[in-house]
């Protein structure tokens, strides 16, 4: 059964509550906003260089990339919906909950608690590669489609960064801001995308738009 988020408590500090007692672990939990970066444009470089060297198309290569992106971006609203927002009655399970992403609501302006720490998102990265290797017989699609997919998940991470430490200029990003505070401020249960709202359209899950 999906529970949903109830809104509650909300601080604005740019810190949060510890959440586990031995210091190792809190420092594990916390991560600069670049450090996504250091690690996965390599990533990117990587399996992008494997897929030319070995003879890929440009224009296949372009294609499949495309097809990556798009992918992450449903799988980022899966994550966000079903996942990071699926509340649990035991206290263990409530306890998971605000781990994975209930402190991010109670504590939105913690800096060190907006990108994924990569004790999360390096094991994900490589069930994912694994997952969709089993769909791909041809491996230089699978490096341009799997180099698509992690570029769609930085764009991610640093657009979730920017939304909540950033004064956007440009009106379509002030768009996707307000979309994210909604999310935080107003109605949890409503606006999933961060990155882009088309999937909130799409499955009805997005704010109405005021007359």
């Amino acid at each position: 059964m999906l529970r949903t988020m109830k809104k509650k408590y909300i601080s604005n500090s740019s810190g949060s509550s510890m959440m586990f007692k031995s210091n190792f672990l809190e420092a594990m939990s916390k991560v600069n906003f670049y450090i996504p970066l250091l690690i996965y444009l390599p990533v990117i470089f990587y399996f992008s260089f494997k897929a030319f060297d070995q003879g890929l198309e440009p224009e296949t290569y372009i294609l499949y990339l495309l097809f990556g992106i798009s992918i992450w971006s449903v799988t980022e609203y899966l994550l966000h919906r079903f996942v990071f927002h699926f509340e649990q009655t035991s206290k263990s399970g409530k306890r998971l909950h605000f781990i994975f992403h209930g402190v991010h609501h109670d504590f939105p302006g913690d800096r060190k608690r907006l990108v994924m720490p990569p004790t999360a998102s390096i094991p994900l990265s490589i069930f994912f590669y694994f997952l969709f290797s089993l769909f791909f017989e041809n491996s230089l699609k699978l490096y341009s489609f799997y180099s698509g997919f992690i570029m769609g998940y930085l764009f991610y991470d640093m657009m979730h960064y920017a939304i909540h430490h950033y004064n956007f200029k440009n009106s379509l990003f002030k768009k996707i801001k307000q979309h994210h505070m909604l999310h935080h401020y107003s109605d949890p249960t409503k606006g999933y995308g961060v990155s882009p709202a088309l999937w909130d359209i799409i499955f009805q899950s997005g704010f109405r738009a005021k007359n």
